[in-house]
């Protein structure tokens, strides 16, 4: 009976969610609670479990992960092409088998199976995936194949087919498009760049329980590495809300976020490498950005992508400075490591609250 009833830190910690936003939740009636005679709110653990179980039930899986399967020549290639979509994180295999592994840990948007050879065991792998009822959410894109090999294998309606890989970018990028009012809002008259998935992105910022929460030595232990590695004076952990560049872990910078307009992550979260800008007052992009124009002044920015398990960037790791200079090779790799490591983190701290939740259930 002690832990039937729940403060609101311990409903936040529960939810994986600030306590501001557990404030939120209890304010506006989406928990009933009442107060105690000294003024505090408690809530009953059962109304939180229900809350939980019911958004679970209510949230369809969304994901920026794009799984590639073909021939080693010939992934580069495709690769490459699939580089013009933005937002999109790829996984690439040259071996069918070990591709199903993959598929079924990390769900993905989309599955691009290279067939131009008409390699059998692709085919195979083809027909198995699409005829998985598990994987009902997930677009299948044949490379190649004619229909008439697709009705032969009984995958015509799974499948999308292409002739070629210069029209995949546009395919997946059909797919991966927000179904929400959300991103048609944000691509009109935005001062930055976002992404197809933008709606999704945000939904994984939030659904990711890392706004409106203080500083986590987890994190703060890569920004004090990133900026002594890199010799930067400045080193953050980014988030971008739709209005915000929110900080979760800062090294010499004293505010905790600007407008999202002066994120320079605003271009780093739209590829998976890393994203570097020697001179910022000669880069059209950020000549008048007022991080350059006027305070603090910021001549260098280097920044990689921070990813969900899902494959969304919720942000990014980057290093900043107040006078030129270029990352060589090995700094390049060093950040893009730390960024891996930051994504490591934030992926390990979702799945311990969903195992806290899950401890609650039992």
């Amino acid at each position: 009976m002690q832990n039937a009833i729940l403060t609101t830190t311990e409903v936040a910690r529960l939810l994986g969610v600030s306590v501001r936003t557990a404030q939120t939740l209890i304010e506006g009636g989406a928990l009933t609670s009442w107060k105690t005679p000294g003024g505090h709110r408690r809530v009953y653990r059962e109304d939180v479990l229900a809350l939980i179980s019911q958004k679970n039930q209510d949230q369809k899986h969304r994901s920026a992960r794009v799984v590639l399967v073909g021939n080693s020549p010939h992934l580069l290639a495709i690769e490459a092409e699939l580089s013009k979509v933005q937002g999109c994180s790829i996984d690439s295999y040259a071996d069918a088998y070990s591709v199903g592994l993959a598929i079924g840990l990390n769900r993905p948007a989309v599955v691009i199976i290279d067939l131009t050879d008409k390699n059998k065991e692709r085919l195979a792998l083809l027909r198995n995936l699409t005829s998985n009822a598990d994987l009902s959410s997930v677009h299948f894109v044949a490379i190649g194949a004619s229909r008439s090999v697709a009705a032969e294998n009984n995958y015509t309606n799974r499948v999308t087919f292409i002739a070629s890989r210069e029209l995949l970018a546009e395919t997946v990028r059909n797919f991966l498009r927000t179904p929400l009012q959300l991103a048609t809002l944000m691509e009109e008259g935005l001062p930055f760049p976002i992404a197809v998935n933008e709606g999704d992105r945000l939904a994984a910022l939030e659904n990711s329980g890392l706004l409106d929460t203080p500083q986590e030595e987890r994190f703060d232990r890569l920004t004090r590495l990133a900026g002594q590695t890199l010799d930067a004076p400045v080193a953050l952990f980014t988030m971008l809300t739709p209005t915000l560049q929110r900080f979760k872990s800062r090294l010499g910078l004293k505010i905790k976020e600007t407008p999202r307009s002066w994120a320079f992550c605003n271009h780093t979260i739209l590829q998976r490498n890393v994203f570097a800008v020697d001179n910022l007052t000669l880069a059209p992009h950020f000549a008048n950005n007022p991080a350059v124009k006027a305070g603090p002044k910021f001549r260098f920015y280097a920044g990689a992508p921070v990813l969900d398990a899902d494959g969304f960037a919720l942000g990014s790791l980057c290093v900043l400075d107040y006078k030129a200079r270029a990352l060589d090779s090995n700094q390049m790799e060093t950040l893009r490591t730390l960024a891996h490591l930051a994504s490591d983190a934030v992926q390990l701290r979702a799945a311990e609250s969903q195992l806290r939740q899950a401890r609650a259930r039992r």
